[in-house]
Order: C-alpha cells, then structure tokens, then sequence
C-alpha cells in the first residue's frame, strides 16, 4: 500500500503543476490563440466582408447629389413616298408624288441635376453613414465572442486534457490496487467481496477515462473549428482580472456605455429616424434641371442636318400619389418606436448578462478555493484510510470511496480553474473591452474606417480598393 500512497501523491502534483507552472519558452498561450482566432476565423473575416458591403451604401446615397450623364445615338434607313396635293377645286388640285431614301442619324447628350428633393438625399447619406457605424458594432460583438470562444474552448482543452490524466492516474492507482487485493485475498486477509469491489471501481474508473477521452476529443475538434490549428503543448491561460473594473457597479455602467450590442442599437435609432425624414421628403417638391445637346442629319428627305440645344428646369409638386407616402411614413415610424424599444431590452440584457458573469466571477474565485482545500483534505482522508486499512481498521470498499473522492476533488478542482479563467473573459465581453487593444494581443487590428474612405468618395469604378 506504500507505493500506491506514493504514486497517488506524485499524480496530484502533477496536475497541480500541469495548471501553475510558468510556461515553457516553446509552449502555445492563451494570447497567441486568440491572435490566430482574430486573424483567420472563417466566420469573423465574413463580417468583416458585410461591414464592407454595407460601406457602399454611403457613395450609393451621395450619388443623389451628382450629376448624370448620358448619351444616345441612332442610325439607320427610311424609305418615304409621299403624296402632295394643292389646290382647291379638283379642276385646280395639283398633286406631287415625292419617294425616296435616306439614312436619318443623331448623336445627343443629356445632362440632368437634381437641385431640390426634400433633402432626401441628404438624410439617405446620413442613414447609410448611421448604418456604417452600426455595422462596424456588429463586427465589434462578433469580434467579441470570437476572442471569448476561442478562450474558452482553449480553456476547455486545458480541462479536458487535465481531466483525462486525472482518470489516467486513476486507472493506474485502481490497477495496483486490485493487484494488492488479490494478493492479500491469496493470502486470506481479505474476502472475495473485496476483491469484487476492487474490480467493480477498477471498471468504472476505466468507463470514465473512455468518456473523458472521447471529451476531450470533441474539445480538439472544436478548438480546430476556432482557432485554425490543433492544440499541441498548451500553456496554462490566466485571468485577465487586470482589465475588470474593481466594482459590479462600475462594470454595470460601463456595459451599458461601451457594450457593442447598446451601441449598435443606438445607430439603429439614428437610421430609423433618418428613414422618416427620407419618407417625408416624399412629400416635398422636387426641382431638377436638365440640358440636351442633339445632333441629326437626314431626318427628313428636305432637311439635310438640324443640331438643337436646350437647358430645362422641372418643378415637380406632389398633391396625391395613391397614399403610399402617407403608409410609409407611419411605418416607418412605428419601426423607429420598436428601434426604441429594442434599445431598452439590449440594455436590460447587457445589464444581466453583466450581474451573471459577475457572479460567476466571484463565484469561481471562491470555488478554486475551496478545490484547492478539498483536494488537499481528500489526499491526506485516503492516505488515512489506507493507513487504517492495514490495522484492519477500514474495509477495501473504504479504501475505494477514498480514492474516487480524491479524484471526484481533482475533477472539481480543474473544472473551477477552467471556471474562474473563463469567467474573468466573459466579464470583460460583457461590459465591451473583450479586444486586441486591451488585451494587448501582439496582432495588426482590422480597421473597419480604411475602406470606407477609400470608396466612400469614388464617382466611377468597378473594381474592390483590393483589386477584384
């Protein structure tokens, strides 16, 4: 029973040691994970690519205010024959039969300018812009529960792999127990009841490690699916408490200020609210000028070119168009009253999501604690009862319970770890400050603002500021 106590000590060193020591120089971090999540996730670069989308939509708007410019032309054959008649009495009618072909053509240039559309214009630019912010917060939600995903399932392998070499050593230890059983059973210190028990546990022990395996083989696959690569040599992830507020007030009131879903919800207002300024604008006159320059020749038999000029202003007044102005307009303010109201769940929801995460915080912090006392306290209960097992004091069935309670407390212990890391990342998402720059993650931060201007002013042009 000696080496059995031995073993089971170095085991739970280990493990303690897998989750505190300083990483080697060669080991993967929590931080280059997460770079590798920011840089290539699949599903992070597609909102990027909307966020750009959605970037098109403000040049789409300022074209209101451009002119536009177009050109026609037209060629082609006309076969005439007409028939002339003068006169008055049929005795004076002089009739004049005049046939022939000829080939009319023209070339003309049409300029038109809006000057007045009850600032339609003007407030679809402002709406296209309001959509442009709100899009680059939906990039910074996205953004992140990427980061927290990807901590977390880093966090999760860290757990499933520590707990599969909880259930390894247990294995082991069960192993050499059953090995003593039998030997003493030959020996008629113990019973057959015994030695039954001792393989009864052996076998659980065995289904757990099967379970815990096939575990932490979903966690791999998931971490692949996250960060881009399989986990290989992971160092142990901390907290990053550093970047909390020191009060759940506090992280309250920041969540409800920097939180990405507020803010997007926020822009939602502004566009709604432009859309019912557009809608009215609906109503208002409009004033257009235009200018035509045209060319032609041959357009009739007798007429061999004509050119022709003119410059128009158009005033338009709307009285009664069938009443869908008037159905736009009251829809589109009751969207912007649901706008509103959204912008109260958000908060309601940040504000929970904040309290709970919180919590779980505080929560871990104190479970750690107490893993950490449990385990210390079930190590010194087995070594105990094995001592007592030898006087004949404790049964096998006594030995076992022991030893699943230790290892039930070494479970416990690297799940609140796994716990009280994750916590700290989900309370840094819920109050908005899950990035790069605060986490001071050695990676280049996509900057939403650099295409936008690069296409927010272009006239002309079909190919992407990256060349397709």
């Amino acid at each position: 029973m000696d080496g059995v106590k031995v073993f089971t000590g170095a085991g739970a060193t280990v493990l303690l040691l897998a989750l505190i020591v300083p990483k080697p120089a060669s080991a993967d971090t929590i931080e280059a994970a997460l770079v590798r999540a920011y840089q290539s996730n699949p599903q992070l670069n597609a909102q990027r690519a909307q966020v750009r989308v959605t970037d098109e939509n403000v040049p789409q708007a300022l074209s209101g205010y451009r002119p536009k410019l177009s050109v026609s032309a037209t060629a082609g054959t006309q076969y005439t024959d007409l028939l002339n008649t003068f006169g008055g009495t049929p005795q004076q009618i002089l009739k004049t039969d005049v046939f022939g072909v000829n080939a009319p053509r023209s070339a003309g240039i049409t300029l038109s300018q809006t000057l007045y559309n009850g600032n339609q214009t003007a407030n679809r630019t402002r709406a296209a812009e309001s959509q442009v912010s709100g899009s680059r917060e939906a990039l910074r939600v996205l953004d992140e529960a990427i980061l927290l995903s990807a901590a977390t399932i880093y966090m999760d392998y860290l757990r499933d792999a520590a707990i599969v070499e909880v259930q390894k050593s247990n294995v082991r230890v069960l192993e050499q127990t059953l090995k003593q059983t039998r030997d003493r059973f030959n020996v008629g210190e113990v019973t057959r009841t015994d030695v039954a028990q001792s393989e009864a546990q052996l076998a659980a022990g065995q289904t757990q490690l099967l379970a815990a395996e096939a575990t932490l083989t979903t966690t791999k696959a998931n971490f692949r699916r996250i960060i881009g690569n399989d986990p290989v040599n992971l160092a142990p992830g901390s907290p990053v408490d550093r970047f909390l507020p020191a009060t759940l007030p506090g992280a309250v009131e920041l969540s409800l200020i920097e939180n990405p879903n507020v803010t997007a919800a926020m822009y939602g207002i502004d566009v709604q609210f432009l859309q019912v300024k557009v809608n009215e604008g609906a109503l208002l006159p409009t004033v257009t000028a235009q200018v035509v320059v045209q060319q032609a020749y041959e357009q009739q038999m007798q007429v061999f070119r004509s050119f022709g000029a003119s410059a128009i202003a158009q005033l338009n007044v709307p009285i009664y168009q069938g009443g869908a102005e008037y159905s736009l307009i009251r829809q589109s303010k009751e969207s912007l009253a649901q706008q509103r109201l959204v912008l109260e769940q958000t908060r309601d929801q940040t504000r929970a999501n904040t309290v709970t995460a919180w919590g779980q915080l505080v929560a871990g912090k104190a479970q750690v604690a107490s893993a950490q006392s449990q385990v210390t306290a079930s190590e010194i209960a087995l070594n105990g009862v094995r001592e007592e097992a030898k006087a004949g004091q404790r049964t096998t069935l006594d030995v076992l319970n022991a030893q699943q309670a230790l290892v039930n407390a070494r479970v416990a212990l690297v799940t609140a770890q796994h716990d009280r890391v994750v916590a700290s990342y989900a309370v840094l998402s819920a109050i908005g400050r899950l990035s790069p720059q605060v986490l001071g993650l050695n990676t280049t931060v996509y900057d939403a603002s650099v295409h936008y201007h690069q296409v927010r002013d272009s006239w002309a042009g079909v190919r992407t500021p990256d060349g397709r």
